[in-house]
């Protein structure tokens, strides 16, 4: 499936390098974290309002930032291809925007408002160009995403809504892979406890349940778990794991604690049943408090399931050749290497998902740059992936 060198040429000049960076700079400068990213949400309410698109703001069960949502109609039936993203973002200290030597900086610029823009350049060289012959394009972006502080709950209502394509492509930062499959993802806080005050370890602390043994041995447990889950492979997706990043109790040397607290994940292959795993998860808990002497309060967070991307699907098809098209090559096939809402889409909606956005840095942290190079490709092949797929 080749694209013409002449379509191409058409939307290359269509995108306008200029509002591009200027529409990232507007959202980056919006400060969102997770639960408060209303203003953002305003904010790219705004640009496609003026922009002439009709925008609609369903709340999807969290009206302190509606979602954002809007449509470009060929006016031809065909396929619609959704062009999807999320305006919040990790609780760091805010960095503003600004532009140096051909990068965007800022929070956000890396996940996701750059991501955000480049889909929202596509529409619009999509529209101006007239290249989109049949078919649809749905854009919508969403708050709710980014964990501990949400789970996905305005995604996964606008998708329970209606609000999907036949397809999707998400801007996150996977650059250099086609994922085809990824892992399912909960959270785990656990609390071991006992009886009583801190005390002494001779005025009695010795004899107490010591909450430090038993959430050793809760941590032996899970290490027993996880090297078997190394055993059970995806071929895409690698295993299986639970993992424990955090862990702290006891005040001073010789005080018997009351109690011990450890944070984690675990992470399935697709096609597990989320029930079992979380079945798995509290037996092992109980057992562990019973053999301890201990109280162990334990809660498994299930963020999203896991899933898998047909490699024979038209929208892989049309992906792959407007990345050959735009870069002269195909994505390599490879595992997805974070959840993201492309597992609801899958999991929940049963849409082909495809996570595809620029080579960025710094997601997570204070230092987040892109490329407005890697801006202007990702919108070159979002545009032509949606004349592919759209029309069939």
């Amino acid at each position: 499936m080749s694209i013409p060198a002449s379509t191409i040429e058409k939307i290359r000049s269509a995108i306008n390098t200029e509002r591009l960076v200027d529409t990232a700079v507007r959202l980056v400068e919006v400060p969102s974290p997770t639960r408060s990213a209303g203003k953002a949400a305003q904010r790219l309410h705004d640009i496609l309002k003026t922009d002439g698109f009709t925008v609609e703001r369903p709340e999807a069960n969290w009206p302190e930032s509606p979602a954002v949502v809007c449509r470009l109609d060929s006016g031809v039936p065909g396929r619609t291809l959704q062009f999807a993203g999320h305006l919040d973002t990790v609780h760091l200290p805010f960095v503003p925007p600004r532009v140096e030597n051909g990068n965007l900086y800022g929070s956000g610029a890396s996940d996701m408002k750059g991501g955000i823009a480049a889909m929202v350049e596509a529409t619009r060289a999509l529209r101006d160009s007239g290249a989109l012959t049949a078919g649809s394009i749905l854009v919508s972006a969403h708050e709710l995403h980014e964990a501990p502080w949400a789970g996905g709950e305005q995604v996964d209502a606008l998708i329970d809504a209606g609000y999907v394509g036949d397809a999707v492509l998400l801007p996150e930062y996977c650059f250099d892979r086609l994922p085809l499959a990824g892992r399912g993802l909960a959270t785990t806080e656990i609390v071991v406890r006992r009886e009583g005050d801190p005390v002494h370890e001779v005025l009695g602390g010795i004899e107490a349940p010591n909450v430090l043994y038993g959430g050793a041995e809760l941590l032996r447990r899970f290490r027993d778990l996880d090297e078997e889950l190394k055993k059970i492979t995806h071929p895409v997706a690698g295993r299986g794991s639970i993992f424990i990043g955090m862990a702290h109790g006891g005040e001073i040397f010789n005080q018997s604690p009351v109690e011990f607290r450890m944070e984690g994940t675990r992470r399935w292959l697709p096609g597990t049943d989320m029930e079992a795993v979380t079945k798995e998860f509290h037996r092992i808990v109980e057992e562990t408090a019973a053999a301890t002497g201990t109280n162990i309060e334990a809660s498994i967070n299930i963020l999203r399931d896991g899933v898998e991307l047909d490699p024979d699907s038209a929208a892989v098809a049309a992906f792959q050749a407007a990345h050959e098209a735009a870069t002269g090559k195909p994505l390599p096939p490879g595992p997805k290497p974070f959840v993201d809402d492309g597992n609801a889409y899958g999991s929940r909606g049963g849409i082909p998902a495809i996570t595809h956005g620029p080579n960025a840095k710094g997601a997570h942290t204070v230092n987040e740059e892109v490329p407005v190079a890697e801006l202007e490709r990702v919108a070159l092949i979002y545009a032509l992936t949606a004349i592919q797929f759209c029309a069939g």
